[in-house]
């Protein structure tokens, strides 16, 4: 078991790399991945049933116990993501397939690596995983919704196709690893530990299908384009989400602190670019080209994910700002630290009385 952790840890390290060495390898032997284009939602499936074996009824729970910023961080990640994928496509006038595939990966729930990124950075990653446990039950209904009201100008909105694909590669997945996580329990926990390398995987396959059914069309002028809408619609999703965060605060003060601001960044700003990848081979299988946009979205929030966590660790270290401070506050570890020793020597001093 140490040694699939070991690896397990390895390949989470790494994982962005490799990604981008697949891929390359996927652009220039096509036939490694080309097998799997029938199999992506089974793919995606497996990495959903892993994360509904990780869950119990306290995930659930959670979502009541503080429904106010689950629901809230939910809204905003489908308002800000979708509303910020069409601006892009007017600003940089993307039309057909490469158009809806951003739009698509704009209307998708947060992406599992989120979490990791929320806990790199010393956010509320309970709050993370409850935004993405509901964003993602959310998906099967909101994504054909929001396509049918975004995209629709651009190709026609297979509405029911995306229903019932989302349905079957994410709500019954998902739905058969939570009963089997309650039926079989203690001994689920043995194999969790695999589960990570498992999920990633499955996403790296789902990753080489993309790009090999795509490999002449990813460096035209047109496929390029989507580079720098993809970074753009990520790094706003970003800013957008903390500064929504930073505005809820001064609403709600004791809900959305500087934790809470972190795991709402990272839940607005990540997508689940596997399953807009999947959506738009099994919805859109005339246009492949509607997947890339995920795939780049894939590489790219990873890349930014890691260096923006890494920031906000080595900006709150700097400035000995609390990870459990109210807003931020530069000093507050010290002060922390400080009344920490205070309420100590105080016990010490009630003890010797």
């Amino acid at each position: 078991m140490q040694k699939i952790k070991a690896f397990g840890d390895w390949l989470t390290k790494w994982f962005t790399v490799i990604v981008i060495v697949w891929a390359v390898f996927n652009y220039f032997v096509p036939q490694t991945s080309l097998w799997g284009k029938s199999y992506t939602g089974y793919f995606l499936g497996i990495v959903l049933f892993g994360m509904g074996l990780t869950l119990t009824l306290d995930d659930f729970k959670r979502i009541l116990t503080q429904p106010l910023m689950v629901v809230v961080g939910t809204v905003a990640h489908f308002v800000i993501m979708p509303l910020v994928a069409v601006l892009l496509c007017w600003i940089f006038r993307l039309d057909g397939p490469l158009a809806v595939g951003v739009i698509l990966v704009g209307c998708c729930p947060s992406g599992t690596s989120s979490n990791v990124m929320s806990y790199l950075s010393r956010g509320d990653v309970a709050l993370d995983v409850s935004i993405g446990i509901l964003s993602t039950l959310c998906a099967p209904f909101m994504i054909p919704l929001l396509m049918q009201w975004l995209a629709s100008q651009y190709v026609t909105v297979p509405v029911e196709s995306l229903f019932l694909n989302a349905v079957k590669v994410v709500l019954f997945p998902i739905a058969l690893g939570v009963i089997c996580h309650a039926i079989f329990k203690e001994k689920i926990e043995k194999v969790t530990v695999a589960l990570p390398i498992v999920s990633q995987v499955a996403i790296l396959l789902i990753i080489g299908v993309v790009v090999a059914a795509n490999g002449p069309k990813l460096f035209v002028a047109s496929s390029l384009l989507a580079i720098p809408v993809v970074i753009l619609h990520n790094l706003c999703g970003y800013a957008l989400g903390f500064g929504f965060s930073k505005l809820m605060y001064k609403v709600y003060p004791k809900g959305f602190r500087y934790a809470q601001q972190k795991a709402i960044t990272f839940e607005v700003g990540m997508q689940d670019s596997a399953l807009g990848a999947t959506l738009a081979l099994s919805s859109f299988a005339s246009n492949p080209l509607a997947a890339v946009p995920s795939t780049f979205f894939s590489v790219w929030h990873n890349i930014s994910g890691s260096v923006l966590s890494s920031w906000w660790r080595e900006h709150d270290d700097k400035h000995q700002i609390h990870p459990d401070s109210d807003n931020g506050e530069k000093g507050s570890a010290a002060k922390a630290s400080e009344a920490g020793d205070a309420v100590k020597d105080e016990s010490e001093e009630t003890v010797n009385a």
